[in-house]
Parts: C-alpha cells; structure tokens; sequence
C-alpha cells in the first residue's frame, strides 16, 4: 500500500491531559498511558461532528465513546473508563476542538434578566479532582470500600432512570383511570428505587468483616435490598462525601445589570455541552 503524501496534514494533538484517576481503575489493556501521564487529545473530525449530533447514539451512549476513542486513542475502551474521568475528557475534547472559550447564557434571579458569558474552560479543568477511593467507611462490624462506576455503568443506570421518569410523566398526563394510574407509578417508582440500589452496589468494590470478604455485585446487591432504611441511607449518603471532590462546581455569577452575585450550576451534558461549538 502506497503512503498517503497527505499524512503530515492529517490532525495533531491540541492538548495534554492528566486524568483525575491517574489511570487508576482502568482494566488492564484499555489505558495507553506515557511515561509523563499525560494523554494527547485530538480536535473532532467533522465524522466526530456528525456522531454527536446523532440522538439515538447520544442516548445509547455510543456516540460518547466513538468520540473519545477518536479525539483520545489511549482511552482504548471508553466503555470501562472511570466515571470520574469523564468530565475532565468531555472538556478537553471541546477545548482541542473549538478553544477554551464557551459562552453560555444565564437569568438573574434577582432581576430576571439574560446574560451572556464566557467561561475559560482551562479553568474548569485544572479543578478537577477524583475521589479518594482508597478511603475506607466503617458501619457497626461493617468496613465498606468504595469504587468508581465506568461509563458503561453509568450510562445504562442513566437510560433506565430516564425511561422510567418518562413514563411517570406520560402516566400523569394521561386518561388512564386513577386506580390504573396509581398502580402503574408505583410499579415505576419501584423501578426507579431499584435501580438505584444497583448503582450503589456497583459503586461498593468489597464489603469486609473479621471473618469475610464480600466483592460480588449481586451479593452486596441483595444485602442492600435487605438491609435496613438507615443502614442504606448512611450507604448512600457516604457515596454522595466520597464523590463530592469530583463534582463540578457551581459557577458565580454577578449581574451586569443590578449586581446581584449567585451560582449557575455547570452541567457536562453532551447533547448539549458541543451544542453552541462552531
């Protein structure tokens, strides 16, 4: 096969990133990670474009990974990398693609009038940080070790949620008789409450006493359908601590026309995150 003369013009890395996770958590085999720990990100292609403006691939997740593994090929499965990577990727793929630049439109609570502002990305992400799962909790006799979820997991819990929430909101707008009705939100919100008992038992990698060790999904899975109300709050409300690091901030706000300060939460929802990219 004859080389393409055309290669030198094919596209270049526009930044290095470190991850969050410092590549801890990935399964041997799916990180290419160099020697500084640095990974080089590519700018889309206009295929990338295409990709992500496809909804039924940004639903399913796909579209996600097919742009990360094009704009990052060290992340070989995207599909199994750390949650708490994703952000942090999410923002590197806009800045090497369109700058660090992204302008987004905020209303002032105190005068309800629009803004528009521009946020410096770079910022955003040398804030990043992951969370500290090396940290143990103890509950009574019970010593629980957190995990991150991968993409994959959070992705399908993420579906589930929605088409749940989505039938609840056709429920409430429909004929269906009121006995019905009743019936049906119930069996949704069991679903809802069910799946969220699965994402805590995925995010728990081992559960130990004196005398065991429990790492398997299902088993915590069933302990935690069987445990009691506050055990499975304080569960829950541990993960919420323990990812607190990673969560991206609130943005502070002050108001061009009365001055008032206040905070615009800063969502990384792709379907909308490259939407006003040009």
């Amino acid at each position: 096969m004859n080389n393409n003369p055309l290669t030198q013009y094919f596209r270049q890395p526009a930044i290095h990133i470190r991850l969050p996770s410092n590549g801890v958590g990935y399964a041997s085999g799916t990180l290419d990670l160099t020697e500084t720990g640095e990974l080089p990100v590519f700018p889309m292609t206009a295929v990338d474009e295409i990709t992500y403006r496809t909804p039924d691939a940004l639903f399913n997740g796909s579209a996600v990974v097919d742009v990360i593994k094009s704009c990052i090929p060290a992340i070989r499965d995207p599909w199994t990398m750390p949650v708490a990577d994703l952000d942090t990727v999410l923002i590197a793929i806009r800045i090497a693609s369109y700058g660090s630049e992204m302008e987004f439109e905020t209303q002032c609570p105190g005068c309800n009038e629009m803004n528009n502002y521009a946020l410096d990305l770079r910022t955003v992400l040398d804030d990043m940080q992951a969370p500290d799962y090396n940290q143990t909790f103890r509950l009574g006799d019970l010593e629980i070790k957190f995990q991150s979820l991968t993409y994959s997991d959070i992705n399908r819990n993420n579906v589930s949620q929605f088409e749940q929430q989505k039938m609840l909101s056709v429920l409430e707008s429909s004929n269906v008789e009121e006995a019905e009705k009743l019936t049906q939100l119930g069996i949704a919100l069991k679903k809802i409450t069910a799946n969220t008992m699965v994402t805590i038992a995925q995010s728990i990698e081992a559960i130990r006493t004196t005398e065991f060790t429990v790492s398997d999904t299902n088993q915590i899975l069933e302990w935690l359908q069987n445990t009691d109300r506050k055990t499975y709050t304080n569960i829950n409300q541990l993960l919420v601590k323990i990812r607190e690091n990673s969560q991206l901030k609130p943005l502070t706000i002050t108001c061009a026309d009365c001055n008032n300060t206040y905070e615009q939460p800063f969502t990384m929802d792709m379907a909308n995150f490259f939407a006003d990219a040009s």
